[in-house]
């Protein structure tokens, strides 16, 4: 629930709102409101502030997951898959990327600004199978370093997940998760 809510809009918003009310309490003499307003007001902003400078934005769906796909992953999808999909999906402080241990771990990310970025994802049905399919922006990592990386993802992303690596344009990877039948 509090993932899919910006916490750094909401402690702006409502600490701007305190700080205004402690100021006209100010304006019209009423001590209380007054306070109320400058010791929970500003804290709650410079909170706010301190989080959206720190801010990701969730990783948006590049399609709709379908009523079918939906029920197959009640019926399939993995741990790790859910786990995934919840993590890039929500509002997320303190990280450098989305993913950003997981490509560290896998060799994937020497450096900040080598680091392939997740774009987008996707659920989809893989012959009866549940699958999520990462999109990531990959212009310093090529896709050959990526399928050096196969044999490690799968055991990293295990178990029963088949990892497929595709690349559907220049500088595009897509990672599949697919939940094999086991």
């Amino acid at each position: 629930m509090l993932g899919n809510l910006s916490l750094g809009s909401l402690g702006l918003t409502v600490g701007g709102i305190l700080i205004i009310t402690g100021f006209i309490a100010y304006g019209v003499d009423n001590a209380t409101l007054n306070l109320i307003g400058f010791f929970y007001g500003f804290p709650l902003f410079l909170g706010g502030l301190a989080l959206k400078a720190n801010e990701m934005k969730p990783i948006p769906f590049s399609q709709t997951t379908t009523a079918s796909v939906l029920e197959l992953r009640k019926q399939q999808a993995t741990v790790t898959q859910n786990k995934i999909r919840k993590d890039i999906t929500r509002y997320c402080y303190g990280q450098e990327a989305h993913l950003d241990r997981a490509l560290a771990y896998l060799g994937l990310s020497p450096s900040d600004e080598e680091r392939p970025l997740v774009t987008g994802l996707r659920e989809t049905d893989v012959n009866g199978s549940y699958c999520i399919i990462l999109e990531f922006d990959s212009p310093l990592i090529p896709v050959d370093i990526w399928h050096q990386k196969h044999e490690k993802m799968t055991k990293y992303f295990a178990p029963n997940v088949e990892v497929k690596i595709t690349q559907p344009g220049e500088d595009k990877i897509e990672l599949a998760l697919i939940t094999t039948q086991s």
